[in-house]
């Protein structure tokens, strides 16, 4: 186990694992924890190929990017509701990989034990001209996306 999944209880996985893992683990859940003006005008992971649809709460909240003080308890409710349990495989997806971490690490503290954060983000890192998208992360991929 890496030093900083044994610390946090969060595993890092790569975009195209987390897709895989999607496909072969039907209770697996994607968890979007961008803001609701990223989802709209940047897009959405497409998982209608799949039978699912991503969970989308954000951890940060637009425009004054606070952290959500309801994050957890609204997502427990949400999990509770689709009869998730604490062991079932939560994927964590931000723009590039930093949110997402923040709140695999807070579900993790609150009991769930599969929680995994998407290393690449949707976008990943900006390239050489300044733009997401197309380096790494879900968009560079070529993973189903759809505008919000």
């Amino acid at each position: 186990m890496a030093e900083s999944e044994e610390r946090t209880g969060v595993k890092e996985v790569e975009v195209k694992e987390v897709w895989q893992q999607l496909e072969s683990d039907p209770n697996a859940q994607l968890i979007d924890v961008r803001t609701r003006a990223e989802w709209a005008f940047v897009g959405v992971p497409d998982l209608s190929g799949l039978g699912k649809q991503p969970i989308l709460i954000e951890w940060q909240t637009f425009p004054d990017g606070q952290v959500n003080p309801s994050f957890v308890d609204q997502l427990i409710s949400d999990l509770v509701a689709s009869g998730v349990g604490q062991h079932t495989n939560l994927y964590f997806i931000c723009r590039s990989g930093g949110r997402s971490l923040a709140a695999a690490r807070a579900m993790a503290e609150a009991g769930f034990r599969a929680c995994h954060n998407v290393t690449e983000g949707f976008e990943g890192p900006p390239d050489a001209s300044r733009h997401r998208g197309t380096v790494e992360g879900w968009k560079a991929a070529d993973l189903p996306w759809v505008q919000g």
